[in-house]
């Protein structure tokens, strides 16, 4: 049976260096990370404009050598915003992140989608929203079909792209083998619909099938009226399909834990490694 091919969010382990990462994810047995550099070393990166071919060498080559993998390039950047000089220095962000990526050993650089206002507005709903950030987007995979670079987009409930159903949407009309879905199905919960999670879920894995390049394992809980994200293993999110879909369906597809501190890793890897014998 091939294993799960489990990484993390680099920034959800406290590490100083490169080599004090390194250790942390091999002795959790981790094969690959999603790097967002600036969040885990703002020295290295101390503004998204400063990252270099350089910068890629040398956490890409050190993570290699260790036999991890950068999974996801990480540039988290607002592409829906209505002020166009915002959107237009997140989108040279961006593409200086697709420009160095084969430096750092990544074939995707992903981000999710942002945001119209300042955190959650119901203006992200809005047919003027979704068209922006796909605007925004199209720029983006333009750029990384030049270089041979996977653009990966997160959907996610309080942004433009915020069902499965858009994100499906997107990928038609722009049509392109650079542009792939990062999948995370606790994203797509709200209060309204987490009680259908097996529908949602289902819904999503069997229309973005072929068009998800890797996973995220997040775990949540209604509170207070709201979703709050809690540490995977711990609330109420059912991974089996999930699960069934990373070993039968794309096995050894690239899966993070997110959200997930240090202290909660021994009973959130020990959870998954036990679903997954099952499912």
């Amino acid at each position: 049976m091939l294993p799960l091919n489990l990484g993390i969010r680099a920034h959800d382990i406290h590490a100083h260096s490169r080599e004090e990462l390194g250790e942390k994810l091999l002795a959790n047995g981790f094969s690959h990370i999603q790097l967002a550099v600036q969040k885990s070393f703002p020295d290295a990166v101390p503004s998204l404009d400063s990252i270099s071919s350089g910068t890629g060498h040398f956490f890409g080559d050190y993570f290699a050598r260790l036999g991890i993998k950068v999974s996801v390039l990480g540039c988290y950047v607002n592409l829906a915003s209505p002020d166009s000089m915002i959107r237009n220095q997140a989108i040279d962000h961006f593409k200086r992140h697709i420009a160095v990526a084969s430096s750092f050993q990544a074939a995707v650089v992903g981000t999710e989608t942002g945001s119209v206002g300042n955190g959650y507005t119901t203006k992200n709903y809005t047919k003027e929203a979704y068209q922006t950030a796909r605007q925004s987007i199209a720029e983006l995979v333009a750029c990384a079909e030049k270089l041979g670079v996977i653009v990966g987009i997160e959907a996610g409930i309080n942004h433009p792209l915020y069902t499965a159903d858009l994100a499906k949407q997107l990928v038609q009309e722009i049509q392109s083998p650079n542009l792939r879905i990062i999948m995370d199905c606790a994203n797509l919960m709200s209060v309204e619909n987490h009680q259908q999670q097996k529908e949602v879920i289902h819904q999503a894995l069997t229309n973005l099938r072929d068009d998800i390049c890797s996973m995220h394992l997040k775990d949540f809980v209604v509170e207070n009226g709201q979703i709050k994200i809690v540490p995977v293993g711990t609330g109420w999110m059912d991974y089996t399909q999930i699960l069934k879909f990373l070993k039968y369906d794309k096995p050894l597809m690239f899966a993070s834990l997110e959200a997930t501190a240090e202290e909660h890793l021994p009973n959130a890897l020990s959870y998954l490694k036990e679903l997954y014998d099952r499912v």
